[in-house]
């Protein structure tokens, strides 16, 4: 019931929402024990290390300011989310995936002590889960890495188009004229001037 509605809400009973946490406790088990059995982890730094790290952040402040508020179903939702990105495969390095796992049982025991104790035994934890800090976020950790930029023509606007933060004006016009539904209002016409509003917007004029 703590997943399918807020505490203030009232709840008719059904059995699928029964079966979809039950669904993702198991989810979360397999990965944690294929994960620990593994022997082909992989410690130096991969590509998908900072993506992942920054999820864990993210979540780990969803979920805090979640329970803070007793939304346990929106908390519960973000370590959905947390988990489905938490790779099966050694494309992340082990101390990484470790620390994703880590913060999710911890945000999750308040919800589902047993399993949660189970695995964090399992991560090599000789302490209880009940005796550990609950996690903290790195602020820095919460930024993404992309900005969301929209494109205007003639100042009506024809694209959003999601750029890494900080691209200058010449990449993001670039990346402008390179995306179709921009192009097709801009094709055979001259750009007589181009308006920038760094990591918002770009207007391009054309006659």
């Amino acid at each position: 019931s703590l997943f399918a509605a807020p505490p203030e809400k009232d709840l008719d009973w059904n059995e699928k929402g029964v079966e979809g946490m039950y669904r993702f406790l198991n989810r979360l088990w397999r990965l944690a024990h294929e994960w620990v059995i593994r022997d082909d982890k992989v410690t130096e730094a991969q590509a998908g290390d900072d993506e992942l790290r920054r999820k864990v952040h993210q979540t780990i402040k969803r979920v805090s300011d979640d329970m803070e508020r007793f939304h346990f179903n929106t908390a519960i939702s973000a370590l959905m989310e947390l988990l489905n990105v938490i790779p099966r495969e050694p494309t992340v390095s082990w101390p990484v995936t470790r620390e994703a796992l880590e913060a999710l049982v911890l945000c999750l025991s308040p919800v589902a002590p047993h399993i949660c104790e189970e695995i964090w035994s399992q991560l090599g934890h000789e302490s209880l889960i009940q005796e550990t800090q609950w996690p903290t976020y790195d602020s820095e950790w919460l930024q993404s890495e992309t900005m969301t930029v929209v494109i205007q023509v003639n100042g009506k606007l024809r694209a959003q188009l999601n750029l890494p933060k900080g691209a200058d004006e010449d990449f993001v016009k670039q990346a402008a004229l390179s995306d179709e539904r921009v192009r097709k209002y801009v094709d055979g016409k001259e750009i007589r001037k181009s308006i920038y509003v760094p990591g918002k917007l770009l207007n391009l004029v054309v006659s």
